[in-house]
Formats: structure tokens, sequence, C-alpha cells
């Protein structure tokens, strides 16, 4: 597989994880994405290069729908900012912006 294939596949079985500690397999529970949040995001590495702005603005926004659950495409879209986060802190906030 190649490394885009690899990462998707990642975030699908990373979800599935930890949405499938309760009944409702197909969304995270409030506790649920608290144990992906703390385990998934805990690396030095990683802490040191994205924004622990850019990881709170996910956070804030992940529940689009505000029913408590953070389905699939909700959670992917967080991910999403993530990985926008730790490409602006690995090249630098402004490079790349058009003036």
């Amino acid at each position: 597989m190649s490394k885009l294939e690899k990462a998707i596949v990642a975030i699908v079985e990373v979800f599935e994880e930890y949405a499938g500690a309760d009944d409702n397999k197909k969304a995270l529970s409030n506790a649920e994405l608290s144990a992906l949040v703390s385990k998934q995001l805990s690396s030095p590495e990683f802490q040191s290069k994205i924004d622990k702005e850019d990881i709170q603005e996910a956070m804030e926004k992940i529940d689009k729908n505000h029913d408590g659950q953070v389905n699939f495409r909700e959670f992917s879209q967080c991910v999403a900012l993530l990985a926008k986060g730790y490409f602006k802190m690995k090249h630098g906030k402004d490079k790349g912006a058009k003036k």
C-alpha cells in the first residue's frame, strides 16, 4: 500500500477502535473521544510540531451538529484540521501565503 492508503486505513481503524468501546460503533462519545485524544496525540515529537491552539480549535469544531457524539465525518474533518496545523508548524505559518 502507498503511504496515503496506509494513512487512510489508519484513520479509519483508530476511529473504529475507540468508537467500539460502547454500543454505538459509528460514533465517538465524549469519553471515547477523550481517550482517543489523550492516547493518540501524546508523543513529544508530534506535540513539538503542532501548535496547541490548532489542537484546541480542532476539538472545539469537531461536534458540528452538537449532538454529543462525533461521527466519522466530524472526526475526519478534525484530523484534516490537525494535519493542516502540523503542516503550518513544519513549514512556517506564513510561508506560501499570497500577499
